[in-house]
């Protein structure tokens, strides 16, 4: 699953930096009567721009991967462009002095085609100082989008760059709520600092569990977050219930260190429900799509169901009658007819476990 959502980022990379450098190219030259010496025909135009937009693509995704798996993307946001960039400087001196060793190569002897390239004067040619400034715009571009893709989610992103949430719609969506358990009397017995750093780790442990299962981030709520799906996706393949439970599974592979910095291992309860929304952008200026429905304010009285029924997880009976319980690998209790906290009809309830091998 990781190495597919690699896959998916270079190919994105790589894709978004052959069309930024087609751009150039077709700027650079299209005024020109002339083609360069190393070009035979227009067709080695298209060439070159697919040559530099898989170098620049590829270490455009090098560098992030390389942030994402070591301590670079705890450090400031602007240090870890700077880093990416260095990536792509690289990236243009190579190709900039590749570019002069084919055009010197053909016109002068080999000895000075070599001599020439180890002098700088190619790092003060107008066509590489201008390539030079026209990446730092395409990276500082590229970083926006995936910045604001982390902060409101991809999906949402492109939703919204096609205005597709301006006007309010109907939706059907699923949501799950994960809720830490006994929080109040962590942050009294850990202090305000080391409960956010608690709330802080164990929120980072939930991103590849988020991704890996197409959810995305609706809302942080403190020590909760709610989590959400187009229903379709969500009941296939149990995404989910699969979040609580390898989010769970997850803290409980990070024992030693959580009982190293904190004492105890962090544990969540959790609720999904779905049904029809509302999605509107609100705000000017800071915009965000919301959710407007009775689905949200059922999922909360559901939850808070938890502790009282003795369940780790609940689920409404309108997310059991969408989910394909005979390939599930969970198991489902009903707890029958349950009327919730300020709701003047009862719901059907289910409490979720996985289901336990014969092995």
């Amino acid at each position: 699953m990781r190495a597919r959502r690699q896959a998916k980022k270079l190919t994105f990379a790589i894709a978004a930096w052959t069309v930024a450098m087609a751009a150039f190219v077709f700027f650079r030259y299209s005024q020109s009567p002339e083609l360069p010496q190393w070009a035979v025909g227009s067709a080695d135009l298209a060439t070159l721009s697919i040559y530099m937009g898989l170098i620049f693509g590829s270490l455009h995704w090098m560098s992030n991967l390389i942030a994402d798996f070591s301590t670079i993307n705890r450090m400031p946001y602007l240090f870890s462009v700077f880093f990416k960039g260095l990536f792509l400087l690289l990236g243009a001196t190579t190709l900039a002095y590749i570019t002069q060793f084919l055009n010197m190569w053909a016109i002068e002897n080999h000895v000075s085609t070599l001599r020439q390239m180890l002098t700088a004067h190619i790092l003060y040619s107008p066509s590489f100082q201008a390539l030079i400034i026209y990446l730092v715009v395409v990276r500082v571009g590229l970083a926006f989008i995936e910045q604001m893709a982390l902060i409101v989610g991809p999906r949402i992103l492109l939703n919204i760059g096609l205005g597709k949430y301006h006007r309010p719609r109907y939706e059907q969506r699923l949501f799950l709520y994960l809720d830490m358990v006994a929080s109040t009397t962590h942050a009294e017995s850990l202090g305000d600092y080391r409960f956010s750093r608690l709330i802080q780790d164990c929120f980072s442990l939930l991103s590849d569990t988020i991704v890996n299962n197409e959810a995305e981030i609706y809302r942080y709520m403190g020590d909760a977050v709610l989590i959400y799906w187009p229903t379709k996706l969500g009941v296939k393949h149990d995404r989910s219930l699969n979040v609580y439970y390898e989010f769970s599974q997850e803290l409980n592979w990070q024992r030693k260190y959580f009982e190293e910095q904190y004492g105890f291992v962090p544990k969540f309860k959790a609720a999904a429900h779905c049904g029809q929304v509302v999605a509107a952008v609100v705000g000017v200026q800071k915009q965000e799509v919301s959710f407007f429905s009775d689905v949200l304010n059922t999922l909360a009285r559901l939850q808070d169901q938890c502790n009282p029924l003795g369940q780790r997880m609940l689920i409404s009976g309108s997310l059991h009658s969408q989910l394909d319980t005979s390939s599930s690998d969970y198991q489902f209790d009903n707890l029958g007819p349950i009327k919730l906290k300020g709701k003047q009809y009862s719901i059907e309830v289910f409490g979720v476990s996985p289901k336990v091998s014969d092995n």
